[in-house]
């Protein structure tokens, strides 16, 4: 979810205050559990929406053994007690910052290979909310993951980081929470102004998760595959919130909704998803209610995690490029500001197992681009860039590909658009296996540097075809013509 965060944040406060039903259209996850990969990793996955301009940067924050010991929200004014040893851990931030506090940092993966996605915004019923209000001087998205990632050394102790600031400190606003390490993926969801929930990803399931509490019944004495809140059960039964049954609690049925708007902007996309993860299962756009997990038809790459990301309902009647029929809201849409896909490989060496796959602007549109995140610098061009046209920043030469084929999609998507995307992931897939080869005789700071520069040389690469790409669009729509591959085909 996002923006304008800082209204939102405000806007979800008032509405947490006065007891209404939160619901934030925005953002879709995706999870892959290991053994339903492709590469045998498990993959967290997400499309950040906020906006049709606003930059995202990609960076990384050192480790330290001499960190602040007190966090200052500048979104919420939350002050948080911190350890002193902080990890190197990377994050996908706004260009804008809040009072000098870098804010909204969303995705990134840390020294011990944890990584952390940050949140799916979901939605609490009024009655739940009214047993535990959010609150406004507690933890909220904008500051997730600098309070967390840096102090965690499995998927599981970061929902057990993140759900002790919850119950000390209070949520502003409900949430999905996503981590990942190289053996588990753990989702959590914030539920009340105290309360959360965690389940363990099965390691031969996916999911497709839409701004909606997907949870269903957690055992909390099961606490290898369930987490909560202390008080979550008794507050349930207590407050008669719906889904309690001799200690376990169905999630989704005590705190989530299920409304018209689920039915038009959130359900619809679990089915998209759904149906691309396993083309054989049979269901209904409109039904009422959709299993969490689901066995792929084959094995998940991360091709077709992004394949997800991408779906404006391709090949379908609701596909939102062509005549948009329901009104449905797709994964895909044009207040993308970038999308990631969090890898952590068991198959090479620690030092080098995590990649951050990072696509500025729409998945549709753009092409992942495989960082390294045991690094000391990031690409230059993904720490530029604001809300205003920038020619060197990374998010706008993607974004200037969307904007370019708006006037007609499906034509110029198919004939141009898509042709580059496969020619640069090839090439970027064939790349991380040259390098993680050089990889394995290197160590230490030679092998941080050499990293650093293999992300360079990727973004450089990427961002350069894209502005060929964007350079035969101009031409073509400038001159009214068919846009053709390249200048030595015109007048044949």
């Amino acid at each position: 979810m996002k923006k304008g965060n800082r209204l939102f944040t405000l806007l979800i406060s008032i509405v947490s205050v006065l007891g209404f039903t939160t619901s934030i259209k925005a953002c879709t996850t995706v999870l892959v559990g290991k053994k339903a990969s492709a590469d045998g990793a498990p993959l967290i996955a997400r499309n950040e929406d906020l906006s049709k301009a606003w930059a995202k940067y990609f960076e990384v924050y050192p480790g330290t053994n001499n960190g602040p010991i007190q966090y200052v929200s500048q979104t919420t004014g939350m002050k948080l007690s911190l350890p002193k040893d902080a990890q190197r851990y990377t994050g996908t931030s706004d260009w804008q910052k809040e009072k000098g506090q870098q804010v909204f940092l969303e995705d990134g993966i840390n020294a011990s290979n944890v990584a952390m996605c940050a949140t799916e915004s979901t939605a609490t019923n009024r009655k739940a909310m009214k047993a535990d209000p959010f609150v406004k001087n507690g933890i909220t998205e904008a500051d997730m993951l600098p309070v967390v990632l840096p102090y965690i050394s499995s998927a599981k102790q970061g929902v057990e980081r993140m759900g002790q600031i919850v119950e000390q400190k209070g949520a502003v606003e409900p949430d999905g929470v996503i981590f990942s390490d190289k053996d588990s993926i753990w989702y959590m969801e914030i539920v009340s102004g105290h309360q959360w929930a965690a389940v363990r990803v099965p390691d031969d399931k996916a999911a497709v998760i839409p701004n909606q509490s997907m949870i269903g019944q957690i055992n909390p004495k099961d606490s290898q595959n369930y987490l909560c809140s202390k008080g979550l059960v008794k507050l349930v039964k207590n407050k008669h919130l719906g889904g309690y049954d001799k200690g376990k609690v169905t999630i989704y049925k005590a705190f989530g909704t299920n409304n018209a708007d689920d039915q038009e902007f959130n359900k619809p996309r679990t089915w998209d998803g759904q149906r691309i993860l396993d083309s054989n299962k049979k269901q209904s756009i409109t039904q009422s209610h959709f299993q969490m997990f689901v066995t792929p038809a084959k094995k998940v790459s991360v091709e077709e995690v992004a394949q997800i990301l991408g779906s404006h309902f391709n090949g379908t009647k609701y596909n939102s490029w062509g005549e948009w029929k329901g009104g449905y809201r797709p994964i895909n849409s044009p207040i993308n500001v970038e999308s990631h896909i969090l890898e952590i490989r068991s198959n090479v060496p620690a030092d080098y197992a995590a990649l951050q796959w990072l696509c500025m602007a729409s998945p549709a549109t753009s092409v992942y681009v495989p960082f390294y995140t045991n690094i000391n610098n990031t690409p230059s061009q993904y720490k530029i860039g604001t809300d205003k046209y920038d020619s060197k920043s990374a998010y706008w030469t993607y974004k200037e590909t969307s904007v370019l084929i708006d006037s007609n999609k499906e034509k110029l998507d198919k004939k141009y658009v898509i042709p580059v995307q496969n020619k640069v992931n090839k090439q970027l897939r064939q790349n991380i296996k040259t390098d993680d080869q050089k990889a394995k005789t290197l160590s230490g700071q030679q092998l941080q540097d050499y990293l650093t520069n293999c992300n360079q040389q990727n973004a450089d690469y990427a961002q350069n075809e894209f502005n060929k790409l964007n350079g035969q669009l101009i031409t073509g729509i400038a001159n009214e013509q068919q846009v053709v591959p390249n200048s030595n085909e015109q007048g044949k």
